[in-house]
């Protein structure tokens, strides 16, 4: 009988090497797909800045005011499902520094809430808005559009992302002299929905809000390797 050390390293040495998929010639490239559409959905971002002597009043101060907010977007017919809490924040302020060696000193304290809001008809995105300025909204966010059923409008950008890697691809392999072979791998990119944009302005009532909702573009790129043959 063989020393078990020895039967170990016997079996090793039998055993096949594997087969490395990065054995085979290949080509990789990427291809995009774009899609444009008229959005039907909003996306905003909404809250309400509050300050006061004390945390707790300046805390009290802010949740009297969001609940006039959030009844206004009940009252403007979103449901609850469409508005989400994105932000809570309390800090202090400080009074101004009369020299480098006074220290600072609390004045009181602000409190920002804010909520992110998805509004199905972008021709209601202005009117929300003029309703939430009303009802004591004062910062407020980016506004963005979405297709509210994207998936057919992706699905033709994913075909368009496919095609323009294909050609690529038989572009090169016709300028190396070699054949496109077989599709070996496909990896996506893209197809997020937007999002409103992180800034945010102090607003005051004001005339109602002029809203252009434009076209979204909806991009998926595809990232393909084909084998290549002589």
């Amino acid at each position: 009988m063989l020393p078990r050390g020895l039967l170990c390293l016997v079996v090793l040495l039998a055993a096949p090497a594997p087969t490395r998929a990065d054995d085979t010639p290949s080509i990789r490239v990427s291809g995009t797909g774009e899609v444009s559409a008229t959005p039907d959905t909003g996306h905003l971002s909404a809250g309400v800045v509050a300050e006061a002597p004390s945390a707790a009043e300046a805390v009290r101060a802010n949740g009297t005011a969001m609940e006039r907010v959030l009844a206004a977007l009940e009252a403007a017919g979103i449901a609850k499902r469409d508005v989400q809490t994105s932000g809570f924040s309390v800090w202090p302020v400080y009074a101004e520094s009369a020299g480098r060696a006074e220290q600072p000193r609390i004045t009181g304290y602000r409190v920002s809430n804010q909520v992110t809001v998805r509004v199905a008809g972008v021709e209601r995105v202005g009117g929300v808005l003029d309703q939430l300025v009303a009802a004591g909204a004062n910062e407020v966010g980016g506004v963005a559009f979405s297709v509210g059923e994207p998936a057919p409008l992706l699905d033709e950008a994913r075909k368009r992302a496919l095609a323009d890697a294909r050609r690529k691809a038989e572009l090169y392999a016709a300028s190396a002299g070699v054949r496109l072979g077989r599709l070996l791998r496909i990896d996506e990119t893209g197809g997020g929905p937007p999002v409103p944009m992180p800034r945010a302005a102090r607003m005051e009532a004001s005339a109602p809000v002029p809203i252009a909702p434009g076209q979204v573009e909806l991009s998926i790129t595809t990232t393909v390797t084909y084998a290549i043959e002589p």
